[in-house]
């Protein structure tokens, strides 16, 4: 070929690659939407009732929080956070049907029971007495499990302004109370006699619980959004600061990885103390100082050794390859592999996208973890898009093999599924809530509700120099009365049978247009339908609860290991990180695990939850794949009928009877 034809070539190829991705992208945008007549057939096989958490008398009622004066003309913006929920059994009494809550209006977190469960408490506050505490702190979410492992459900309550707070439950405090639990600290910060908290300034929006080193004792994920500042305190310093770019920020509080150590008896009949010790260099810190809004974890190669995304506000996400070993916790980055036709924000760890949360599931029903998180894609604002990964390794093998060369083995398909464009989304949860065998994918949305829209001013911003990002005074003024997507309602993403989803939001009454943040899924009176809670951002939590009546059969299981010391089996811990695949008799896989905390700020119980469609009385196979106390890693493979089951797992899986 002549010379000024290959120049001629190598000019007009990116010409072509820009009309063939636009031809692309009208192609999708004009995939048909289901009519409202297959809408309405589709919202019949769900049925909820919503109902209102109770909630202790006489709290405040705020609507924006107060601020550090730099931030005092965007304090909608610094109040747009913070209202979480989480749902797990706090009692003992052996069903998920206690609610922990972070209640923005009153900077609150309540422990309160699931409406309609009986619960024989009264909603309270969790007191932090002893710990230092102040107006210039507010809590941003709480996430149940056993910290100490003595068979009693404690919380870990994560802020703005202070280190994480652990409610470590007391022995045999089965009626709860203010006084169940006791507040210590997370994070030793030395011994003052002053009262004053001395601790770091974290400012956390994300966490996530899981075995991470692979020694059967859970870990903790802290990660944090602004720097080591004081966010909240109205006489503060003015070292206060933004992202310094709109998409490749890094100058966040950065990654906290909190290796299980040890544990030690309690004194005078009170809890076991326990002790965290923070891993240094866990998470290359180069990769360290997003502005995490969401973090999950999920096992994709086969050695219970949980893999660790972040979704990243301002910046690109990422997702690392769990390379521990007993006693050292250790992440190496991994990312999407950069093909001719697929966009760059497109690529896992490459985008540019506005990470505000993420959940992994098996999506498809192909026996492996696939991953759902949020981005803002609102139209005529920030359109971006949501992210689908569908995970494209065939086996677990394969995965390892991909993962051990750095390459993360996911494709975006956020566009073919429908699933791209919410509005300003948030928590993501995927759960089977008509017991099909099929995931719906609940997620929260909006930001700021007022009555003047001001996206103008935040879509200037959002194309201006990077160089003026980090200084909170070049931002547009975001005060009460400012709106920015804040008519944004939650969607319900069900399938349509075809590949796609569609959003039954509308047809199932869940349309408010209340920003919404948290998203907590169980089964909470057992009756073999999923429930779920929704925290609001400035406004009353919800709780749908699953009046389908008719639904298909279903497998639950609740996998526990023994308390050490006890006797019998009276007492249990979750049994972090346990997977599940099971196979139904049409030869169907699906993949869950036991979710130690991830998402945004909404939690799920530790109960697996299977759809199985009206298979009847067939027994199910089911292959269980857990860590015992001491690390090592078992399987065994049991046949399960319909209905729900609870394992202890020790060296193998013995079916117990439910509390």
């Amino acid at each position: 070929m002549p010379t000024n034809e290959v120049g001629l070539l190598r000019r007009l190829t990116p010409v072509v690659f820009v009309i063939a991705l636009a031809v692309t992208l009208f192609a999708v945008a004009q995939l048909p939407e289901a009519s409202a007549a297959d809408k309405a057939a589709m919202a019949s096989r769900y049925r909820f009732t919503e109902l209102p958490i109770a909630l202790p008398p006489n709290l405040p009622q705020r609507d924006v929080r107060t601020v550090n004066p730099e931030y005092e003309h965007i304090k909608s913006w610094i109040s747009s956070v913070g209202a979480a929920i989480a749902v797990n059994d706090l009692d003992g009494g052996g069903k998920p049907d206690d609610l922990c809550l972070v209640d923005t209006r009153s900077d609150s977190a309540i422990v309160t029971p699931a409406p309609g469960t009986g619960g024989a408490y009264q909603p309270f506050v969790l007191d932090t007495a002893p710990l230092p505490y102040n107006d210039t702190m507010a809590p941003m979410g709480c996430v149940p499990g056993d910290y100490n492992l003595d068979g009693w459900t404690d919380l870990l309550v994560y802020y703005w302004g202070r280190t994480p707070v652990l409610f470590l439950h007391k022995p045999a405090a089965s009626l709860l109370t203010r006084d169940t639990f006791v507040a210590t600290e997370l994070i030793q910060a030395g011994v003052y006699n002053d009262k004053a908290y001395h601790g770091q300034l974290w400012n956390t929006n994300a966490v996530a619980i899981a075995d991470f080193d692979g020694d059967g004792k859970p870990d903790i994920g802290v990660f944090n959004y602004f720097p080591d500042t004081g966010v909240l305190d109205p006489v503060g310093n003015k070292n206060v600061t933004m992202n310094h770019s709109m998409s490749r920020a890094q100058n966040a509080g950065g990654a906290h990885v909190l290796r299980w150590k040890a544990k030690a008896a309690g004194k005078n009949g009170g809890p076991a103390t326990v002790t965290f010790e923070e891993q240094r260099g866990a998470i290359d810190p180069k990769c360290a100082t997003g502005w995490t809004l969401g973090s999950a974890s999920a096992d994709l190669d086969g050695d219970l050794l949980p893999e660790l995304y972040l979704a990243n506000d301002f910046g690109n996400d990422r997702f690392f390859h769990n390379v521990s070993t007993p006693g050292n916790i250790k992440f190496a980055l991994a990312e999407g592999e950069h093909g001719p036709f697929t966009p760059k924000s497109l690529v896992m760890g490459h985008d540019s996208f506005k990470g505000m949360g993420i959940e992994f599931g098996d999506l498809y029903g192909t026996g492996r973890f696939d991953a759902f998180v949020s981005n803002i894609t609102h139209s005529w604002g920030i359109e971006e898009s949501n992210f689908v990964w569908r995970n494209t390794a065939a086996s677990p093998d394969e995965a390892k093999a991909e993962l051990s060369r750095g390459v993360a083995p996911f494709e975006n398909e956020a566009s073919e599924t429908n699933l791209a464009w919410v509005g300003w989304g948030w928590d993501a949860k995927m759960a089977d809530f008509d017991n099909s065998g099929n995931q719906v994918v609940v997620q929260t949305a909006g930001f700021v509700k007022g009555t003047i829209n001001r996206w103008n001013w935040l879509q200037e911003l959002a194309m201006s120099n990077d160089l003026m990002l980090q200084e909170p005074a070049m931002w547009p003024k975001a005060m009460p009365g400012d709106d920015i997507a804040g008519t944004d309602h939650m969607a319900f993403w069900a399938p349509e049978g075809n590949g796609r989803y569609t959003d039954l939001s509308p047809q199932l009454g869940m349309d408010a247009q209340i920003p919404s943040r948290g998203v907590a899924v169980a089964d909470t009176n057992a009756d073999g339908s999923q429930d779920f809670a929704v925290a609001r951002q400035w406004g009353p939590p919800a709780y749908y609860r699953n009046d389908r009546k008719g639904n298909g059969d279903f497998i639950g299981l609740r996998l526990h290991r023994p308390v050490d010391g006890a006797k019998g089996d009276a007492l249990r811990t979750p049994a972090y990180g346990a997977m599940v695949k099971i196979t139904t008799a049409d030869g169907r896989s699906q993949l869950a695990q036991l979710d130690g905390g991830g998402g945004h700020s909404g939690k799920r119980s530790f109960d697996i939850f299977f759809g199985l469609g009206n298979q009847g009385a067939k027994p199910v196979s089911a292959e269980i794949c857990w860590r015992d106390l001491s690390g090592a890693v078992h399987m065994q493979k049991v046949d399960l009928t319909v209905g729900w089951h609870d394992f202890m797992l020790t060296t193998q899986a013995q079916e117990v009877a439910a509390k």
